[in-house]
């Protein structure tokens, strides 16, 4: 898995993106466009499966750009279907479980201080 980092920049027409730390650069018209040749430079780079990004406007003129490469189903090709089936079986059960939990947190905390906002 590894994660890439780019600030971009728009300068007149043209947005650039370089890499927080590492060589990687690319330039286009658009951020949109900006952001494609980015994710395939970085996959370029990585060859696991599985990519997910997330673009962040900073101002009207910068952003920030980060290419996650695999994140997406890395357990499968691992452990294969079944085995991808039934961790993924059992996680789904243990998460109402953690929710729980939290709601009984909630709970305790509101009686500790004694009062209640809607009193």
């Amino acid at each position: 898995m590894g994660v890439y980092t780019f600030v971009c920049r728009s300068a007149g027409d043209e947005w650039t993106g370089k890499q927080l730390k590492g060589e990687l650069e690319a330039s286009a018209a658009t951020p949109y466009e900006l952001q494609r040749r980015l994710v395939a430079a970085a996959s370029a780079a990585d060859s696991a499966a599985g990519v997910q990004s997330s673009f962040s406007m900073v101002s009207p003129s910068s952003a920030v750009f980060q290419v996650i490469i695999g994140a997406v189903g890395g357990g499968a090709a691992i452990g294969g279907g079944a085995a991808a089936g039934a961790a993924s079986g059992g996680a789904a059960a243990e998460a109402p479980k953690a929710e729980e939990k939290k709601e009984e947190e909630k709970e305790e905390s509101e009686d500790d201080l004694g009062f209640s906002l809607f009193d």
